[in-house]
């Protein structure tokens, strides 16, 4: 088989690069120029592109003898991932731009130039598991629970898992990844995971949110529309958000308050008690199935709404285009543009973007 591995300049890529060698597949390396910043370096562990990252993807591809490229897709990148996630906040919703990544170029712009090149299957170094079954392949979760990573891939449809490979989804934990990376001798085998957002190494999004989009105050609402604070830009919050309210008036009952709507037409924010961001019904009419779709309209499934969040038992009903979705015990906190993935079991069903949420308090009038 010919794999076309993306290395992404991490211990996890470049392992799973160096099992899809040892398995006797013919390898080439490719690693994703994302930015057109050039002189664009690591900072910590935030960020997962830059010259660094090629560097080391590079010294990875050298150690395994395969063949090495750098490809940009700064370009694609910047239409569909950045300018998407900026839109996203200039709505009012909460974008996961990994999705986005994983959804328009890693398993679109990426496999379908692999495909174009010959390759049968770009290799990864994400913690998944792919199942074939008469019925088609399916994607399930990894062995390891605490580096599972299905969520952020529940957005691949059947034709990109069917060309998909992931060499590290059985391995039991992260810690065996690294060992086996010393074992081989790869310098980046104690290398820091990246995290936050990879456009924006600094970590602080609401000032690149603000640069962006523009900061213009607003006034701060309870559940009733009584004005109760101001802020200096509605960009800046997102659902369940507790810390930098400006509040005037301090609640009846004294106890803190949340983000729990933000409304860019007006520019206004509201908020209210904990309680009020339990979430009974979520929807969306944006929606992908990994693998077969379901048989039925109505369906019971386990529900994740973040990466790292635990699963919740719910029923899914799909009907006149819109997937809607009602837990047996209320979601925490759930914004407009989070991505819903449905799961059976390990299985992963589908996913959908969250257009609409259902508060399980009802408001006092």
């Amino acid at each position: 088989m010919r794999v076309l591995a993306a290395m992404s300049g991490g211990v996890d890529s470049a392992v799973a690069a160096a099992r899809a060698v040892d398995a006797g597949h013919d390898v080439v390396g490719v690693h994703l120029a994302l930015s057109r910043a050039g002189g664009t370096l690591r900072a910590g562990s935030r960020g997962c592109c830059t010259i660094e990252d090629a560097m080391d993807a590079r010294r990875a591809a050298d150690k395994l003898g395969m063949p090495f490229y750098v490809w940009d897709f700064s370009e694609r990148f910047r239409d569909d991932v950045i300018d998407d996630f900026v839109s996203e906040y200039r709505a009012g919703r909460t974008p996961n731009p990994c999705m986005r990544c994983n959804e328009k170029i890693k398993f679109a712009a990426l496999l379908e130039r692999a495909i174009e090149l010959g390759f049968d299957a770009v290799c990864t170094g994400h913690y998944a598991t792919l199942v074939d079954t008469p019925e088609g392949r399916e994607l399930h979760r990894a062995s390891d629970n605490a580096k599972d990573q299905s969520y952020v891939l529940g957005v691949l449809t059947a034709d990109q898992l069917a060309h998909t490979y992931f060499p590290l989804g059985s391995t039991p934990s992260k810690a065996l990844v690294r060992a086996e990376a010393e074992e081989r001798g790869l310098t980046v085998a104690q290398k820091p995971d990246s995290h936050d957002i990879c456009f924006i190494p600094d970590g602080d999004t609401r000032g690149w949110l603000a640069d962006k989009v523009g900061a213009e105050k607003g006034e701060i609402l309870d559940r009733s529309g009584a004005v109760i604070g101001t802020h200096e830009g509605a960009h800046a919050f997102t659902v369940g958000q507790r810390r930098g309210l400006q509040l005037g008036v301090p609640a009846a009952d004294g106890k803190p308050r949340f983000v729990l709507e933000v409304r860019p037409v007006n520019n206004t924010v509201v908020v209210g008690p904990k309680e009020a961001l339990a979430c009974a019904e979520i929807a969306g009419e944006r929606f992908t199935w990994a693998g077969r779709a379901p048989s039925a309209t109505s369906f019971s499934c386990d529900v994740q709404i973040r990466a790292h969040a635990e699963p919740v038992p719910a029923v899914a009903v799909l009907e006149d285009g819109v997937v809607t979705v009602r837990p047996e015990t209320p979601f925490d906190g759930v914004a407009p543009g989070q991505t819903a993935v449905l799961y059976d079991g390990t299985r992963v069903i589908g996913q959908f973007t969250i257009d609409r949420t259902v508060s399980a308090v009802p408001v006092e009038v």
